[in-house]
């Protein structure tokens, strides 16, 4: 059973989003970001409130700009996703969850090292360039079922 509902087309924009914002991080790097996609729409919680589809979670704005970095500054999230991507998106859909992104809400690429919180949520591990983070205890457990 899949961990969420989804349509070819979400499979499509989601390998987008995966390669634009991890294709230097490899596979792994890919479905960690995969990871966070699939969080935030089972989540209802925190930022990530009322989103029902992976297009409300990718085309997300907040604070006037989106939430991935990609859909703004990337010509990369506007290719045709490839075939490898799509197969890496739809293992997240599916099942796939793997520390340091398996709870995780957010990541980022910071210019030095990781800081242990951002924006009050706790550092959960790092991979490669990309730092992850989990919502602080008590605040979004949704995220730690399915």
């Amino acid at each position: 059973m899949a961990r969420v509902a989804y349509r070819d087309a979400d499979v499509d924009l989601m390998a987008r989003m995966m390669r634009a914002e991890a294709e230097g991080e490899g596979n792994q790097g890919m479905l960690y970001v995969g990871n966070v996609i699939v969080n935030r729409l089972v989540a209802n919680c925190i930022d990530f409130k009322d989103l029902r589809t992976i297009e409300q979670v990718i085309f997300q704005v907040q604070g006037g700009n989106y939430s991935f970095e990609a859909v703004q500054k990337g010509n990369v999230f506007y290719q045709r996703a490839r075939e490898s991507e799509r197969r890496l998106a739809r293992q997240n859909l599916r099942f796939w969850r793997n520390h340091p992104a398996k709870f995780a809400l957010w990541y980022f690429n910071p210019s030095g090292d990781c800081p242990q919180t951002w924006y009050n949520q706790p550092f959960t591990g790092q991979f490669k360039q990309h730092c992850f983070y989990e919502p602080a205890a008590g605040t979004c457990d949704s995220v730690y079922r399915g």
